[in-house]
């Protein structure tokens, strides 16, 4: 039995409002990821929600990309014969990375993201940083100094340490990059979006940081 929403104030939140194949719940579009049938038949992730065809629904989330997958979910939602493989959930993962990492070099171009110690701190006391995007890899008194930092303000920042000092450099232009900021805006709050979308793919921090002055935020 499908589950019942509460029905849409307006016609926008209408329209930004899809149902999950899987378990039948009416969420935000960006809970979600959205597949279409490309032209072989397979299921193909449409991230950016711009793909032509009929979209197909998914609870962002490895457990129902899976259920999707393996259950025939996309060829009953869409009434056709549309195919996916079992590796299809790690195949968004990657590609939410990548998007991620994208997008993180395009706000650097656009002066909504600073890098080095000094700048990254300097944003966090200011209350400008929406996101502290720490590497991976990168040594634990530098991140520890920061999120103390950030503990201290009104609004801490989110903190995601999903990729390593390595990405974070080919995406913004350095040979090593371990301290970032997002500031805050509406280039960071679409960003947070796919890091939400992320969560439910793979691990937003490092097993090993024990350390937990602030949550990584799944939502904007």
């Amino acid at each position: 039995m499908e589950k019942s929403a509460a029905k849409p104030a307006t016609l926008a939140q209408a329209s930004r409002e899809r149902r999950d194949i899987v378990s039948g719940e009416v969420m935000e579009e960006a809970r979600l990821i959205r597949f279409v049938a490309g032209p072989d038949g397979a299921a193909v992730p449409d991230l950016a929600r711009k793909l032509p065809g009929r979209g197909l629904w998914v609870a962002a989330d490895r457990l129902s990309v899976e259920a999707a997958a393996k259950k025939g979910l996309f060829a009953r939602a869409a009434k056709a014969k549309v195919t996916a493989t079992q590796g299809l959930a790690d195949q968004v993962e990657s590609l939410l990375r990548r998007r991620l990492l994208s997008s993180l070099g395009l706000a650097r171009k656009s002066g909504d993201l600073v890098s080095g110690f000094e700048k990254v701190s300097a944003a966090i006391s200011s209350g400008r940083a929406a996101w502290l995007v720490e590497a991976s890899d990168g040594a634990a008194d530098g991140r520890r100094k920061l999120l103390g930092t950030a503990r201290r303000q009104p609004r801490p920042p989110g903190l995601l340490g999903a990729f390593s000092a390595e990405e974070l450099g080919l995406a913004l232009g350095g040979e090593n990059v371990i301290h970032t900021a997002f500031l805050a805006g509406r280039a960071a709050e679409r960003w947070a979006e796919d890091v939400g979308r992320l969560a439910g793919f793979c691990p937003l921090l490092p097993e090993d940081w024990r350390e937990e002055p602030i949550e990584a935020k799944r939502e904007p």
